[in-house]
Formats: structure tokens, sequence, C-alpha cells
């Protein structure tokens, strides 16, 4: 069984959208960018993912630089291509276009040896579909301390 280690999750998208679907993709990477990525130094924030030319492309996502390459090191932000079969992003692409979903990064992670990241097609929140979420896990919260009280006493 392939050991998973999260290094990165994007906390953020849980409360910017809705989930619909979510992928395994695998992550082109460098020799400095994947020793900087096994650090946990890196940040999915405002990451997003594009389909170009057929392939899916990883943008904006910080992979900060390895401190002991010296002069050799890469670019923080730099485009990154992501790997997945042809029909997944066919898939992707199709939805996407049709749909109007996005596609962001949700959680990066390195399985066995190789960096992988979690990708998800997601549909934006609205300002009151926040609200409710919120409503709804303070009022859950609320039972479950209630709840709590009368099984004590």
């Amino acid at each position: 069984m392939n050991d998973v280690k999260v290094v990165a999750t994007n906390r953020k998208a849980r409360h910017e959208y809705f989930i619909e679907d979510r992928y395994e993709a695998g992550i082109v990477l460098t020799g400095t960018e994947i020793k900087s990525v096994r650090a946990g130094t890196v940040s999915l924030g405002e990451g997003y993912v594009q389909v170009r030319n057929g392939e899916l492309w990883l943008y904006e996502v910080h992979i900060a630089q390895y401190e002991q390459a010296g002069r050799s090191s890469h670019d923080p932000k730099r485009p990154r291509k992501l790997l997945m079969h042809r029909k997944e992003i066919t898939r992707l692409q199709s939805s996407v276009q049709e749909r109007g979903y996005t596609i962001v990064p949700l959680r990066m992670y390195i399985k066995g040896k190789l960096a992988k990241v979690e990708i998800g097609v997601v549909r934006g929140k609205r300002q009151y579909d926040k609200r409710e979420v919120i409503a709804k896990r303070d009022a859950d919260r609320r039972v479950r301390r209630e709840w709590k009280e009368f099984e004590r006493g």
C-alpha cells in the first residue's frame, strides 16, 4: 500500500465553492520543486487549473524556492503541467465549457515517491450560500452541545 503524506490543502476552496467532483493528477516538477514540496512549502490558496491545447496546467500555486539550491532554483509561481488520462481531460474540459464550472487544486500530497494533486470541479458559492453553511454549522454545534448537556444530567 502506498504511503500518502498530505503536503498542502486548499481550505479556502471548501468555503468559496461547492465541490462537484474530484480527480487525482500527477504533477511535473523540477528537482528543486520536488524538494520544496517534500519540505511542505506549498500554498494552493490562489491556484486554478486550465485546459490548454488538450493539456492541464496548474497556475498561481506557490512552491517556495529550495534554500539549498543556490542560484539554480525555480520560479515559485510558474505554470506546471498536470498529468491525467486523455478521457479525463476531455471530460473536465467539457464540464468547464458547457456548465461553467472551474477547476481548482484541493490538496497536494506525496503518494509513494510521486507528487500528486487532487483537483476539484467546483461551482462558486453566492454570499447567501456561505452564510447558510455557517448558520447550519453553528446550529449543528449548538444541538450537539445541548445533547451533551442533556445526556449528562
